[in-house]
């Protein structure tokens, strides 16, 4: 029962029949129950009365019939209401569900204004059925008890429906935050990941065109490594896009490499022929998932700029800290020496200082002493 009462206060999105339905139902039955209630003991079964009780019944129950309009016109269909309560007691039922809609739908002032007019209809059926069987004063509070009610319990079902309203709109509202958030990193990957792996094929690429000398085995090796970059860019594509779609929210995602999974990533850059120094000094087991995949990031983003900027030249890798202190994160390698092979939007390194200060870290590059430094430093809680 509570969860019925509960389907009919709080709206439901368009195209809801069955709920309007039954609305319409209680709406209807409700309006000529009470009319009838008042009917009988009311004037109209008593003999000379000025409208016979056939004549009360129908017209209250054409007026019960239009309360079927009433979420249309709440206002108008309740003004409408209010005068044919002088003259027919069973109309006071549509009339009351008609006030009961407006305070739902409408600020206080409106029913307010109309509950005055519900109850001014008292002395005006006194002066058109000449000495009913109750005095004025009690019409007057059989009139405005019950519209009262009406009113109160209609605005509280505006406060509930107001509310259900903006819980859905603020419901929405993060929905769509949290998707633009998960793009937002999707995007980033993406971005990472794909920038890698093609300044891969581009230094194999290039490396090819320059050697022209090169023997049949060392064009294999390259062609081979280019192959598998490509597939590798491909199947990242294809995760990203399945990511996307409509439908795939539920999807789990491949696992994502972290800080066990730096020398993989120097090993793979060294198959490019790049001359990289590995140097890490940090603690078993490493920093958290968090931590050890901001670092990742970091390296691969360094040694994408490297391949791009200083193709063949030294690249030195760091890796230093502790828990309790800061995670040191540092790609050198010597200042640009030719044009970038590789055509990039510059924004890597954005990419790079956002991931940063999520965990809370500090990111800087720029030329140094030793070339061109890209230097993160993680926070690494003890």
């Amino acid at each position: 029962m509570s969860g019925l009462l509960f389907a009919l206060l709080v709206p439901e999105p368009p195209g809801a029949p069955t709920r309007d339905r039954l609305a319409d139902a209680i709406a209807v039955g409700g309006a000529c129950a009470y009319g009838g209630l008042m009917l009988a003991i009311g004037d109209a079964t008593r003999p000379g009365a000025l409208v016979p009780w056939p004549v009360d019944a129908a017209i209250g129950a054409g007026c019960a019939l239009a309360l079927l309009a009433r979420r249309r016109r709440p206002v108008a269909l309740a003004a409408a209401l209010i005068p044919v309560t002088a003259v027919s007691v069973l109309a006071t039922g549509a009339a009351l569900v008609a006030l009961f809609t407006v305070a739902v739908r409408r600020r206080a002032r409106v029913p307010l204004l109309l509950c005055a007019g519900y109850v001014a209809a008292g002395p005006a059926y006194h002066l058109l059925h000449g000495s009913p069987s109750f005095p004025l004063w009690m019409d007057i509070v059989a009139r405005a008890g019950p519209a009262a009610a009406a009113i109160g319990w209609g605005l509280f079902v505006g406060a509930l429906r107001e509310r259900a309203a903006r819980m859905t709109a603020e419901q929405h509202l993060r929905v769509e935050q949290a998707r633009l958030t998960e793009r937002a990193r999707i995007a980033r990957e993406m971005h990472d990941v794909l920038a890698h792996r093609m300044s891969l094929v581009s230094l194999h690429a290039g490396a090819l065109e320059v050697r022209t000398d090169a023997r049949p085995e060392e064009i294999a090796i390259a062609a081979g490594a280019i192959r598998g970059s490509v597939h590798d860019a491909l199947q990242e594509l294809r995760t990203v896009i399945g990511v996307l779609r409509e439908g795939a929210a539920g999807r789990p995602e491949p696992p994502q490499p972290g800080f066990a999974d730096v020398p993989d990533l120097v090993d793979g850059a060294r198959a490019t022929g790049m001359a990289v120094t590995y140097t890490c000094r940090v603690p078993e087991p490493g920093p958290s998932v968090v931590l050890g995949r901001t670092a990742y990031r970091v390296v691969q983003e360094g040694l994408t700029n490297a391949g791009k900027h200083a193709p063949g030249a030294a690249v030195r890798v760091v890796l230093d800290g502790a828990p309790g202190g800061d995670l040191l994160v540092r790609i050198t390698n010597p200042l640009g020496v030719a044009p970038a092979t590789v055509p990039g939007a510059g924004m890597g390194l954005v990419g790079i200082a956002e991931r940063v200060a999520l965990v809370g870290g500090r990111v800087e590059h720029g030329p140094a002493t030793d070339g061109f430094r890209l230097e993160a430093r993680l926070p690494w809680p003890a």
